[in-house]
């Protein structure tokens, strides 16, 4: 996007709108009930101001104020905004079967991620049916640089005519560099201590990465032998099979 155009987008926002967004968002980005004060802390807006938007959430079923203390959560509203949203996405609707072979022949969590800014975002999941498990991750925003379903996106964003290579670190560098050889990306610590992952990236039909398919276990199942053996093996195969679905029809990690 050119200067120019950026500029004159920026020129049609409303204000009011970007406010009452911003609060939006940051329910999503905090954790349990949040006071008006907090709110308006954060943001960086007056409470009075902040109030009023409430308000007008809290009438149309977007948050809910809890009687006894005051304080706010997202409401019903939202969350069938949000689930209608996610059912109508064809990048769900086509990667969802391959996710739940997976994870019925691996038995092991699976997740889909994509690129979010310099974070990626755990969009959906399809859960393990083993006695232990990791909480569930889905709708949490993680660094890309630090984990494997992150660096499988970057190691193939920057193979893109190189030019975002210069943004890495060497030891990144290097690592991306090997995660493009190996088409796959391996961590472990980054969701968590105990938790492993590895990822594959999928591509679109223009060639580019559009995310990564995660599997994240506990650490003591996930084990390298069973990676390379099992896991890695599936879990390329159902990548594949996205990008096949998205338009990309060449071998994707060959």
């Amino acid at each position: 996007m050119s200067d120019a155009i950026a500029d004159k987008k920026e020129a049609y926002s409303i204000s009011s709108v970007d406010n009452a967004l911003n609060i939006l968002e940051a329910f999503c980005e905090l954790e349990g009930k949040v006071s008006l004060a907090h709110l308006s802390r954060i943001l960086g807006m007056n409470k009075s101001q902040v109030f009023r938007y409430l308000a007008t959430f809290e009438h149309r079923g977007y948050v809910k104020r809890d009687e006894k203390t005051g304080k706010y959560s997202l409401g019903i509203s939202a969350y069938e905004m949000g689930q209608k949203s996610l059912s109508r996405m064809s990048l769900l609707i086509k990667a969802k079967p391959e996710m739940e072979r997976l994870a019925r022949d691996c038995d092991e969590a699976v997740y889909l991620a994509v690129p979010r800014n310099q974070d990626i975002f755990l969009l959906d999941m399809v859960n393990t049916t083993q006695v232990v498990s990791i909480m569930p991750l889905v709708g949490n925003h993680y660094p890309s640089s630090e984990t494997a379903a992150g660096k499988a996106i970057l190691a193939f964003c920057s193979a893109n005519g190189g030019k975002e290579s210069s943004r890495f670190s060497s030891c990144l560098g290097r690592e991306l560099k090997s995660i493009r050889q190996g088409a796959a990306a391996v961590d472990q610590g980054a969701f968590g201590e105990g938790v492993a992952s590895l990822a594959v990236p999928f591509f679109n039909g223009q060639r580019v990465v559009s995310g990564s398919l995660c599997i994240i276990g506990p650490e003591y199942r996930l084990t390298r032998e069973r990676i390379a053996d099992d896991l890695l093996p599936s879990l390329k195969k159902s990548g594949e099979a996205v990008s096949s679905k998205l338009g990309y029809f060449a071998p994707a990690y060959r």
